[in-house]
């Protein structure tokens, strides 16, 4: 049984329905490309615009160097079959995510997640968890927008360095981007430590923490028309004794577009008020 089923504030369970129910149309698209073509004449729930004809997505001619499209649909997971050793502090900061317990003793699932709260979800747990996200390419900047918290970042590609000293820590931190041939390479730095890395979905009590030491290098590489391999590494040695790298593959989300997905707090207070304090065992 999947662990969501015994755990009444299991990460699904927080949001209100009806938002799951505008992921409609690009889940289904999503399906509709696993298979290897497109309809025609779809359209989106969300928007009711028409989208482009029919075509086979298999072999269609592509750019290796355009990254531009809709990619993904819910994030790329990061790997947790291969998370390294934490350092003392790193397992302490860790710990300190485990969720409370009810009166009842059952578990608050992710009751200390800073998702729960509304925070930023930052980088990069965006890139674990996002709804689908969207490279805009310009002669000196990439911009990479998120359907979730309907936010971006800017990476510099003017050739200008990571900043050694970050003035200020960020949410999605500081990215610079170069071509090494048909990859784009993103380094990042300057993040703000409040946010996670990921929850840790091997048991949903846990989040992934980071410190202010933070640095990300990613890779993609479009090796189909809807096909981005992505590699992303953290490296944190405050946290981890080794750098810890997932790699997979994005698909394209083909005729779609990004929607305005918002963590919004009256929704959020509500549905706590509503199913979450209930389940728990608490007074409304």
């Amino acid at each position: 049984m999947n662990k969501c089923e015994t755990q009444p504030l299991c990460y699904w369970g927080f949001w209100p329905r009806y938002w799951r129910r505008h992921r409609s149309f690009s889940r289904s698209t999503h399906r509709l490309l696993q298979a290897g073509r497109y309809v025609h004449d779809v359209r989106d729930h969300r928007t009711g615009l028409k989208h482009a004809p029919s075509f086979k997505v298999e072999g269609h001619p592509f750019d290796p160097d355009d990254l531009s499209g809709v990619w993904g649909n819910n994030g790329m997971e990061l790997d947790v079959k291969n998370v390294p050793a934490f350092t003392a502090w790193g397992y302490e900061q860790y710990q300190a995510t485990r969720s409370e317990e009810s009166p009842l003793g059952i578990p608050l699932s992710n009751s200390k997640d800073p998702m729960m709260r509304c925070d930023p979800l930052g980088y990069p747990r965006l890139f674990a968890y996002n709804y689908g996200f969207e490279f805009l390419q310009l002669p000196d900047r990439a911009i990479q927008f998120f359907e979730w918290g309907h936010n971006w970042r800017t990476i510099w590609t003017d050739g200008r360095k990571l900043p050694e000293n970050p003035p200020e820590p960020r949410w999605l931190g500081y990215a610079v981007g170069h071509w090494e041939g048909d990859t784009f390479i993103v380094e990042s730095n300057g993040y703000d430590d409040r946010s996670w890395l990921t929850e840790d979905r091997r048991d949903r009590r846990w989040g992934f923490p980071h410190s202010d030491q933070l640095r990300v290098e990613e890779k993609y590489r479009r090796i189909g028309y809807d096909t981005l391999e992505a590699t992303l590494t953290i490296i944190d040695p405050k946290v981890f004794k080794k750098p810890w790298t997932t790699t997979g593959k994005i698909r394209m989300s083909v005729g779609t577009e990004l929607g305005e997905y918002l963590c919004v707090h009256s929704d959020n207070d509500l549905f706590n008020q509503q199913y979450v304090i209930p389940a728990a065992g608490g007074k409304q």
